[in-house]
């Protein structure tokens, strides 16, 4: 009985989750995909919800906290990726420009201290993960992060003064 009480609640609050999620996301398929994982989560945490309580706090509280890590997540992803439409200027030319670059990038390297060259070429080179770099290297996470970061602004520091 319980069950039926919980979906058909869950039922009827669907316009209101559906307006809230068009005003988090102010996009028509994002607020969509976000109703549809706010019902999913909701469904499969359904032992998590206690009767007697809000049903619709409890929902909105989902959809909110859904959107935060979704915002986050692209915000990492804009920062991480270049957009498609970049790449359509990257293409084979002469090479000269790019033998420029990968020297510059290479003599900044050399002045990196080896612990941050290390961390760089693990991570932005080789492209491994945190954690596989941290165990190649024996140091913890947040080590081979700070060496990382350090490595990253040395790096861009003396790659803008080369331009």
């Amino acid at each position: 009985m319980q069950d039926d009480a919980f979906h058909s609640g869950l039922t009827a609050l669907l316009p209101r989750l559906r307006r809230f999620a068009s005003g988090l996301a102010r996009n028509p398929a994002d607020a969509d995909d976000l109703c549809q994982a706010t019902v999913e989560r909701a469904l499969v945490s359904r032992q998590q919800w206690q009767e007697g309580t809000r049903l619709d706090s409890w929902m909105y509280r989902i959809m909110r906290n859904l959107w935060i890590d979704e915002a986050r997540s692209r915000n990492r992803r804009d920062k991480t990726f270049a957009h498609e439409d970049e790449g359509l200027s990257v293409g084979a030319s002469g090479g000269q420009e790019a033998a420029v670059e990968l020297s510059l990038v290479d003599r900044a390297m050399q002045h990196l201290p080896d612990e941050q060259r290390e961390a760089v070429l693990l991570v932005l080179v080789e492209g491994y993960k945190y954690a596989e770099a941290a165990e190649i290297i024996g140091c913890p996470i947040g080590t081979l992060t700070s060496r990382l970061l350090r490595g990253r602004e040395a790096l861009m520091l003396r790659l803008g003064e080369a331009t």
